[in-house]
């Protein structure tokens, strides 16, 4: 009976573990079978290696939280470093996705985002493929639909049919392939109060949720190298300089950028509408709060979808699947790196995903190409 007795109480202890580790729920089973096998002269000596052996694992097993260095790095270091990102992929997925509109312009319950499906190794995986560096990820837009399980709001894809937190997903993919992740942020939210909704209409003030929602970002996914704020239905309360200096407090190495306003603080990301170099007059002219540059020069972001002009759908977003076939050609996207990297900028190619949360066929075929012709040549 006290081998039995040593049994139950070693399996027991098991099925406490089960809770904290996965693995240990599928060999409490299998261990409780072989340790009926056992005879009372060995028992002693298992029950104290398998005890060292399930504390072992609850530890190391355990999740936490990815490190975030609050070390400041000097501005042109950290501008060098953003100059070396060269090329990266803005991805855009959200109910503009299901919409077939750049920009909703209604109210949308959660279960609009119909997706059920999501592979975000295959975004990370395609980016490295391409040569890239970089994903920044569109975490909420105008419509104020969250892309990660927030605790600000239930208007979150964890609501929504799929049911997962897609930002936390797309940290795991963009640490397996080799990955930096930042995040695009729109200030104007559709939810907030005194917002206009259609399109073209301002978004409501939250400062503190805003707030809230940044930290969240900020310090529950890693390392954010840089953050893109959209700033075409306003700044939901609080200046650029503000929230460059809320950012900061979390992450003090994070580039931030802005659209449709001007940036305000150090580590502050151009945006141009050209592969060029920002001109000369500008860089001095924004220059004034001691900013991050390389020699001088402030570092700018250059940007465009992947997919064309065309009649109907979105641009920005998975358009309809009768534009599936539309896609810039690979020697066009290569051209326009090469003219970003020259002028020491960065260039984003942006990209929607699907209704099932893939990149198209096409577009994987294209940044192939890309990357191939990066390498090669390389760049």
């Amino acid at each position: 009976m006290s081998g039995i007795n040593k049994s139950y109480k070693i399996c027991i202890m098991i099925r406490l573990y089960k809770y904290k580790v996965f693995f240990c729920k599928i060999a409490a089973t299998q261990i409780a079978k072989f340790v009926q096998t056992l005879n009372q002269n060995n028992m002693n000596t298992f029950f104290t290696s398998l005890l060292g052996l399930c504390l072992l694992a609850a530890t190391s097993c355990q999740s936490t939280k990815p490190s975030i260095s609050k070390e400041v790095i000097p501005n042109d270091v950290r501008a060098q470093e953003m100059k070396d990102m060269k090329f990266g992929m803005f991805i855009c997925w959200s109910l503009s996705t299901f919409s077939g509109k750049e920009w909703t312009g209604e109210e949308l319950p959660v279960e609009f985002f119909r997706a059920t499906e999501c592979d975000t190794d295959q975004w990370a995986r395609t980016a490295k493929e391409a040569g890239m560096n970089y994903i920044y990820f569109l975490t909420k837009h105008h419509d104020g639909f969250c892309l990660w399980d927030t605790k600000t709001t239930d208007f979150k894809i964890t609501n929504a049919p799929l049911g997962k937190d897609v930002m936390a997903m797309l940290r795991k993919s963009c640490d397996k392939y080799g990955i930096k992740l930042g995040i695009y942020f729109s200030e104007g939210d559709w939810n907030w109060p005194e917002a206009e909704r259609g399109k073209g209409g301002r978004g409501g003030n939250n400062p503190e949720v805003k707030k809230a929602q940044l930290k969240e970002l900020l310090t529950e996914y890693g390392p954010i190298e840089l953050i893109w704020f959209d700033h075409a239905t306003g700044d939901g309360g609080l200046s650029h300089a503000e929230t460059t200096r809320w950012v900061h407090q979390f992450q003090p190495n994070c580039f931030v950028g802005y659209n449709h306003g001007e940036p305000s603080g150090r580590l502050c990301l151009r945006e141009m509408g050209k592969p060029g170099r920002l001109g000369d007059s500008e860089a001095s002219k924004y220059n004034k709060e001691q900013e991050a540059n390389y020699n001088g020069y402030l570092v700018a972001e250059f940007t465009y979808p992947l997919l064309p002009p065309h009649q109907g759908g979105a641009m920005w977003f998975y358009s309809l699947p009768k534009h599936d076939n539309l896609c810039h050609p690979a020697s066009k996207i290569y051209e326009d790196y090469l003219k970003a990297v020259e002028y020491e900028n960065i260039f984003s190619v942006n990209i929607g995903p699907d209704y099932k949360g893939r990149i198209r066929d096409i577009d994987v075929k294209t940044l192939q190409e890309v990357g191939t012709m990066i390498k090669e040549n390389n760049k």
